[in-house]
């Protein structure tokens, strides 16, 4: 979730996002109020996995991360699906985050991919826009929300707050919107590759078709351009003006979730931002019947974790089970 402005302002980011870390401070504030993250509960962060953890599989080490998890998805859309004939379109959420060590936010970001698998032995009637591929003769179609800076991955040098005072009052904020683009989930994680941070999914989890609506309904008002980018969005999503990558997630008819001191939460980005979102989507009366079958945040968090060699010791690993990856 980067939080910022386009153009590099001299000013280091201490958001969230995969910027690379400029000028920085001897101390920098570890609770960074009012960031990308607008938007959970303090005293209700989500608990990431505990201590006690079963090494890092490296069995799919020489696999590239995309294809990784790119796999995972089908093969468990596929487990869900079951082997008899489908025989009516079917719908599935992804949720992602990713985080370095320690949980920077200027190093972390949450996204949500969405899949819709058609039902077998009929006309597939695709989305315009959308990417197409198969699987086991099965056709589907897939969308990625990655909201960020337009050329993020070309100038990491961000704007997250400026000026003294900006992260109580937002009025003191100069940094301003910008434009932004919805990131493919291969670029994503390419960034995630280029930091060599920990990536976690959630699911798929199956949704209704109303949800599926609502979040092609939210690609296509980001893809307008009307909606621009920009970090500290308080003064600014209210009117869609413009929204972090957090409410970039969230529900179309209310850009959520606020609460917690100053409409943030402590340390609410990367895992447990996208954990709060899925809190969110379980438990808001809004969201209601969206989801088609229960979520465990905690047990069901997956995780790919950055090793520079096979059998590597000693890597950051936030995840009860996780696999390694490499660059």
């Amino acid at each position: 979730m980067n939080y910022l402005v386009c153009k590099d302002t001299g000013v280091r980011s201490s958001g969230s996002g995969v910027g690379r870390k400029i000028n920085r401070p001897e101390k920098p504030l570890v609770s960074w109020v009012a960031t990308c993250a607008l938007f959970a509960f303090c005293s209700s962060a989500p608990v990431q996995a505990g201590l006690l953890k079963p090494d890092v599989d490296y069995s799919n080490y020489q696999t590239p991360l995309l294809f990784q998890m790119v796999n995972r998805i089908k093969a468990k859309i596929a487990a869900r699906l079951g082997a008899g004939e489908n025989r009516r379109d079917r719908y599935f959420i992804i949720p992602f985050a990713y985080q370095n060590k320690g949980n920077s936010p200027d190093f972390s970001h949450s996204f949500i991919s969405v899949v819709r698998v058609f039902a077998d032995q009929k006309q597939p009637k695709y989305t315009p826009g959308l990417k197409r591929a198969s699987y086991r003769n099965r056709n589907f179609e897939a969308f990625t929300i990655s909201w960020l800076p337009h050329d993020f991955d070309k100038n990491p040098h961000l704007c997250v707050f400026d000026g003294a005072g900006s992260r109580v009052d937002p009025k003191r904020n100069k940094c301003s919107p910008c434009v932004g683009r919805s990131f493919t989930l291969p670029e994503t994680l390419r960034l995630a590759v280029n930091e060599k941070v920990a990536v976690g999914m959630w699911g798929p989890y199956e949704i209704r078709k109303e949800a599926f609506d609502i979040g092609v309904k939210r690609k296509r008002l980001l893809d307008g351009g009307s909606i621009r980018y920009i970090a500290d969005d308080r003064l600014y999503r209210k009117d869609r003006v413009a929204i972090n990558c957090f409410h970039a997630m969230a529900g179309l008819e209310e850009l959520y979730p606020n609460g917690g001191f100053l409409g943030t939460g402590w340390r609410m980005w990367g895992i447990n931002g996208t954990a709060r979102v899925l809190i969110e989507y379980t438990k808001a009366e809004r969201n209601r019947g969206a989801l088609l079958e229960p979520v465990d945040y905690k047990k069901d968090l997956y995780g790919f974790v950055y090793a520079p060699a096979a059998n590597s010791r000693g890597v950051y690993n936030p995840f009860r089970n996780a696999s390694a990856y490499h660059d």
